[in-house]
């Protein structure tokens, strides 16, 4: 396995091309004309959807103005090339009929293909959750990278890149929800705790297409996979009960108990300044009378 190159490819595509093209043996950064039949796509390349109505357009654009960006390619042992960046376009131009395309040949190691291929991707949104999630786990796991060098490489946050990894938890069922763009990374990040693939779809099914916020959907499976206890009610005697209807008619104001027999609370409402005046007099009256 190739060491692993430390320093500033977190930046981007630029930064790492650059680097490529330092330890490169061909090493050019020019542009030339090659074959569509010498040509192979990258098996392993992070991006498996690719959109027909865009991909459509692409092609129209193509047969009017022909490929502006060049593929990235790089050679392989049987002659051939492998793109490294640019199958989309690859794509496009097989589509529109063209023999031949613009592209730079570098030669690069099997972790530059790799990180070249992601980032190019993510750079141009062009990936779905999920494929970013499976080729970030590629990286750290055929060479080794931890989180944080993994984020560093393609140049994300390390927060960004763990909430990532966590949908590679999810059943396989979820994460085609993510892939079809029916269940935002959002939303799919709350199922993570659910341990059962069959509850996991079926609280999907509820936050699918946006039904409800991020928020509420968290409440909804936080309360399913921990509801909250049902409180039972404090038995209370029926003279208890009598007690508060006689306080109330007699303080001519709502009267409520919390407790039973034996503990609680009364608590005495009231609604303005003349209620609770009234309420002060009476209490006078009371304290008067018990004096004497």
């Amino acid at each position: 396995m190739s060491p692993i190159r430390k320093g500033g490819l977190g930046r981007g595509l630029g930064a790492l091309l650059s680097d490529i093209e330092e330890e490169s043996v061909i090493g050019s950064a020019e542009t030339s004309e090659m074959l569509l039949s010498n040509i192979v796509p990258n098996i392993d390349q992070p991006r498996k959807q690719f959109d027909d109505v865009a991909l459509s357009a692409l092609v129209e654009s193509i047969k009017k103005h022909g490929i502006i960006t060049p593929l990235i390619v790089t050679p392989r042992p049987d002659g051939k090339y492998m793109i490294i960046a640019g199958e989309r376009r690859y794509r496009a131009a097989t589509a529109a009929g063209l023999v031949s395309v613009p592209v730079c040949v570098r030669e690069c190691t099997p972790v530059q293909i790799d990180e070249l291929s992601l980032i190019e991707n993510i750079q141009r949104e062009d990936l779905n959750p999920m494929e970013v999630a499976r080729a970030i786990k590629k990286l750290m796991d055929d060479y080794g990278y931890t989180q944080e060098e993994a984020a560093e490489r393609i140049g994300k946050a390390r927060p960004t890149v763990a909430n990532l990894l966590r949908l590679m938890d999810l059943s396989e069922a979820v994460q085609k929800l993510v892939e079809s763009g029916h269940l935002s990374a959002g939303h799919a990040r709350c199922l993570v705790v659910v341990a059962d693939p069959a509850l996991q779809w079926e609280l999907a099914e509820k936050g699918r297409d946006d039904k409800m916020s991020v928020r509420e959907f968290e409440k909804l499976v936080k309360n399913t996979i921990s509801p909250k206890k049902k409180v039972e009610p404090v038995k209370q005697s029926l003279e208890l009960k009598d007690m508060v209807v006689r306080m109330q008619r007699t303080f001519g104001t709502k009267v409520s108990l919390l407790g039973n027999d034996n503990k609680g609370r009364i608590f005495i409402d009231y609604y303005t300044p003349d209620d609770l005046s009234r309420l002060e007099n009476m209490l006078a009256y009371l304290e008067q009378n018990y004096k004497a």
